[in-house]
Order: structure tokens, then sequence, then C-alpha cells
């Protein structure tokens, strides 16, 4: 299992023991992970703040960043955009002698 597949695995794990939310699962979309969420009595805002506590979570350890974007709310369920994206640099060494070597970084 991959970093990102252990993230979305504890992220969706986190979110599903919070007490103020009811269900909640993410499906992909066109290739776009979309999770929804249905809660018990909470705003909007507060949701979010258990979102990003639940993503914390889940990159801790990781090198990952999160990237969440609310889409709608959707009769009983909230619906959001989140991503883990995983950096834009190289992690290892090819051999290839690159100018951008992970072995010049200091």
């Amino acid at each position: 299992m991959s970093e990102l597949e252990q993230a979305w695995d504890k992220f969706i794990r986190y979110m599903s023991k919070h007490p103020s939310i009811e269900y909640c699962y993410y499906k992909h979309v066109t290739g776009i992970p979309f999770i929804y969420i249905k809660v018990t009595s909470i705003s909007r805002n507060e949701l979010e703040e258990i979102l990003k506590l639940a993503a914390a979570k889940a990159m801790k350890g990781k090198r990952l960043t999160l990237s969440m974007y609310y889409v709608r709310e959707n009769e009983a369920y909230y619906v959001y955009h989140v991503r883990f994206l995983v950096p834009q640099q190289k992690m290892f060494c090819c051999g290839n002698m690159c100018v951008d070597c992970i072995r010049l970084e200091c």
C-alpha cells in the first residue's frame, strides 16, 4: 500500500470515528476524489476544522500536503474535493548526473 493510499485510509477512519459525523465515504468521479460527509448537528466551519485535523493526522510522518475545496451541500451530505498532494521534487537519484540531483542537497 502506497503512502497516498495509507493517508486516505487513515483519513476516512479518523473521519468515521468522530462523534459529530454519522457517515462519510469518498469516491473518484472522472479521476477526481470527492468526500461525502453526513453530519449530526455541526456547522460547515466546524466540519472543515474536523477535516483539517483528520488530514493532519493522516499525513503525519509523510511528505504530503492537503488540497481541500468545498463543493456543495447535497440533501444530507456535505461534498468536498479533497486531495493529498505528493511533493514536486526528485526524491531519489536516477544516476543520470542531473543538475537537480537529490544527492546535491545539503
